[in-house]
């Protein structure tokens, strides 16, 4: 018996293997399905099986249902935390707040706020910003040796030791949709090393206008960043609060701490 089943194993499925083929729900069941699930979602896989069992008495073998339900279009992942400061139309206010940068004419600089002092708010002699116009995204990163959210497989002992690893220099990036994308490695977060990070910037994008979209961070938000912003002709447009989805440079940095979190445990 047991080397008919290792002869069948690779193409056997669970499902034959006990006697029978895999069930399936018709395409009207499917949808109504679908439905039932969306009135109240996330759903842990026991708890789709035991709804299809109740609903239609339909069993599904645990190895098939994940297959069925990728069939279905639905999303196998970790859920995110939902921020209750996040505006609902972040991605239009953003848009929105993009669009005004770019077609605003006033004799006001873009950055300056009602209260700030009068002083200082002039463009660099030596900046042009006449050769057209450079959006990107900047944010700012700290190396992270280990990851908490990531599913991950194991043999018998679901826990492990991770040692005490601190990073405190941060990277800084500036993501580019049409310009030169430049990455910064600042000593700390302060509002002077944000300044030079935005003069690397303009170093790297000469004769054009900078629009660059960035979180509210209060280094970010300082009358003294924003003043020095607009010296270099940068003009800053910040994302709503609790939206870092909005942020291309988000995905980048997720890939490059994957990638370094060995090397810097290793260092």
């Amino acid at each position: 018996m047991a080397t008919t089943l290792e002869r069948r194993w690779p193409q056997t499925t669970h499902a034959e293997l006990r006697g029978r083929t895999p069930p399936e729900l018709g395409e009207a069941e499917q949808e109504q399905l679908v439905e039932m699930l969306c009135e109240s979602h996330p759903w842990q896989p026991q708890e789709i099986q035991h709804l299809i069992d109740e609903e239609f008495s339909v069993e599904y073998d645990p190895v098939y249902l994940s297959e069925f339900l990728k069939d279905l279009s639905l999303s196998y992942a970790i859920p995110r935390t939902k921020r209750p400061s996040r505006p609902d139309n972040a991605e239009e206010i953003l848009d929105e707040r993009v669009d005004d940068t770019l077609v605003e004419e006033t004799y006001e600089p873009h950055n300056k706020r009602e209260n700030d002092d009068h002083e200082g708010w002039v463009v660099d002699d030596d900046i042009c910003t006449d050769g057209g116009t450079v959006v990107g995204f900047f944010d700012a990163s700290h190396p992270q040796p280990y990851c908490n959210s990531l599913r991950m497989w194991y043999v018998d002992d679901l826990h492990h030791e991770r040692p005490l690893v601190q990073i405190f220099e941060p990277a800084v990036g500036f993501c580019a949709l049409n310009g030169q994308s430049v990455v910064s490695f600042p000593g700390d977060q302060t509002k002077e090393q944000i300044c030079e990070c935005l003069e690397r910037i303009r170093d790297q994008n000469l004769t054009k206008r900078i629009l660059l979209v960035l979180d509210n961070h209060f280094v970010h938000t300082y009358e003294y960043t924003r003043r020095r912003a607009h010296q270099l002709g940068i003009d800053l447009v910040f994302r709503p609060v609790r939206s870092p989805d909005l942020n291309p440079i988000e995905p980048v940095w997720k890939s490059l701490k994957w990638e370094s979190s060995p090397l810097i445990v290793e260092g």
